[in-house]
């Protein structure tokens, strides 16, 4: 393991050595985050390890650090692209360096002004070190941390200072001279090792994919993927999906899967930019094609809907053909659809081991896709009527869901005029003022319940103006204001008749079974 002086880190920034790769987000460190950092070294708190990464071959694209631009390099050095620690080493380089301008506007500067107090004394657990404006600088207790390797300020801001402080302030700068960071060093050309590494360490932040890692060095010259997904982000959004076009991660991994047949981090490694150019028709087709397809099979209206968005990578595959031709699919294939995916959702199937379950379900997709046998949906769901009873109703989760997209496939009706919901609206809004409590929870305070008052099988379709309008009171009163065809209406809900004896217990227990017995049956269809 290496260790650089922070004048060492500083000057190899300065001569283009170290660089900040594309795929890097930017910087985010506030003033005082800096501030506690310059503390820490102070006090010497260990600040981590930098991880470089060292290559011979620099990138298309790289961002500059912080508000300072990258500064030209000289080709025949390698290059160290930073993997982790950006903020702490942009940290370090903007309070000490004084030679760069900022690119961006003053404010952004302003963070890497930090101030060391020396009238406080030294605690533990407090800083010494502020992040301040101009305006906030006072001269009698502030000194500037951007004097400290600059011999000239350095003595022009010190020559007055007494005795006592001069060695106070000389200490401080001895501390910062000789502190040593201690680097790391990833030197290979591999950039299917340096991907998998950087996805490892970013799991102790926030993550950054390893597909979006990939999109940043692989495309940005041979192939303007971004581009080309904004194209494809336009056409979706009538349909509600325009996110897709967001979602760098899903699409390569749909490019992936159609051009490749999986979606490890080799096999998008090894795409080609002027394969996927080519067939780049194909692959939208395919993403049209199993956005199409869930549309219409499955009641969907938007991409929030989906309990997965994995679901769209081995449909992509099923759906995508050359343009010019049509994938028509046949009755048995669609069941066996149908199947996979109802058992997909209510598995929780790309939850976890999702690289080798999405590449098993590559694999039988296409054999369906050709006819051949094909054991897509044949693994095991292990769901009871306790599923929706344990399961509190939650949007956005997985759970939450499915249930909800099973209850869309009855075509639910109104509690009060009895008239179909309008599914593709309320799904298109996806908010919680058209899913409400059956026993409303004023009606349960006077019982003793067992099971929670938020749990799916106490949840349904339901219009907030009907919800207005049954005004809060257990089933029993509000039965009165329910439509004639009230059977019909239960039917369409999955609701028994018994939600009438006000019996909230007896009433879950009799709609969790329901419940799980539709969800057989999506399962077996």
């Amino acid at each position: 393991m290496a260790e650089y002086t922070i004048r060492e880190l500083n000057e190899k920034i300065l001569s283009g050595q170290i660089r900040i790769p594309a795929f890097q987000r930017g910087f985010i460190w506030e003033g005082d985050r800096i501030a506690y950092l310059m503390d820490s070294i102070y006090k010497g708190y260990p600040v981590g390890t930098l991880l470089f990464w060292r290559t011979k071959q620099p990138l298309s694209t790289e961002k500059q650090i912080g508000p300072f631009n990258l500064i030209d390099r000289d080709p025949d050095y390698p290059i160290d692209y930073v993997l982790d620690g950006q903020q702490r080493i942009t940290s370090l380089f903007g309070v000490f360096q004084t030679i760069l301008r900022p690119a961006t506007d003053s404010s952004e500067n302003q963070k890497f002004s930090i101030y060391y107090d020396f009238t406080e004394d030294p605690v533990m657990q407090d800083t010494q070190f502020y992040s301040c404006s101009e305006e906030q600088f006072d001269n009698s207790k502030h000194f500037p941390l951007k004097y400290l390797f600059d011999t000239v300020a350095y003595r022009l801001a010190t020559k007055d200072f007494t005795d006592d402080l001069a060695k106070k302030i000389d200490t401080l700068q001895s501390i910062f001279k000789e502190t040593r960071i201690p680097i790391d060093i990833l030197e290979t050309e591999d950039k299917t090792k340096v991907a998998i590494v950087f996805e490892r360490i970013n799991t102790r932040g926030v993550p950054l994919d390893t597909f979006q890692l990939l999109s940043a060095w692989t495309w940005s010259e041979e192939f303007d993927l971004k581009t080309k997904f904004g194209e494809l982000k336009g056409d979706l959004k009538p349909f509600g999906f325009k996110e897709v076009g967001d979602d760098e991660n899903l699409l390569l991994r749909c490019i992936s899967a159609i051009l490749q047949n999986e979606v490890s981090v080799k096999t998008v490694m090894d795409l080609n930019g002027a394969i996927v150019r080519d067939r780049f028709q194909e692959i939208t087709n395919g993403i049209k094609g199993s956005i199409d397809f869930i549309r219409t099979q499955f009641n969907l209206s938007k991409q929030d809907n989906l309990p997965f968005n994995s679901i769209l990578i081995p449909l992509s595959v099923f759906f995508s053909i050359e343009n010019g031709r049509q994938i028509t699919c046949t009755a048995a294939q669609v069941t066996q659809i149908k199947k996979w995916f109802w058992k997909t959702c209510f598995s929780k199937r790309y939850s976890a081991g999702v690289l080798r379950n999405l590449n098993r379900d590559i694999e039988e997709i296409i054999k369906l896709k050709n006819g051949e046998e094909s054991a897509l949906e044949r693994f095991s769901v292990n769901i009871n009527r306790e599923f929706f009873i344990d399961n509190s109703f939650k949007l956005g989760t997985v759970n939450t869901n499915s249930f909800i997209l099973m209850l869309a496939q009855l075509n639910p009706l109104n509690f009060i005029s009895g008239l179909p919901i309008n599914i593709g609206e309320v799904l298109k809004e996806y908010n919680k003022n058209e899913f409400h409590h059956i026993f409303p929870k004023n009606c349960l305070k006077e019982q003793t319940i067992s099971s929670s008052p938020d749990c799916l099988a106490n949840i349904c379709f339901m219009s907030k103006n009907d919800n207005n309008r049954l005004g809060g009171e257990c089933p029993r009163n509000y039965r009165e204001k329910m439509p004639d065809n009230i059977d019909r209406m239960l039917r369409s809900a999955l609701i028994p008749p018994s939600v009438f004896t006000d019996s909230f217990d007896e009433f879950v227990n009799k709609r969790s079974e329901l419940l799980f017995t539709y969800a057989s049956s999506l399962m077996s269809t």
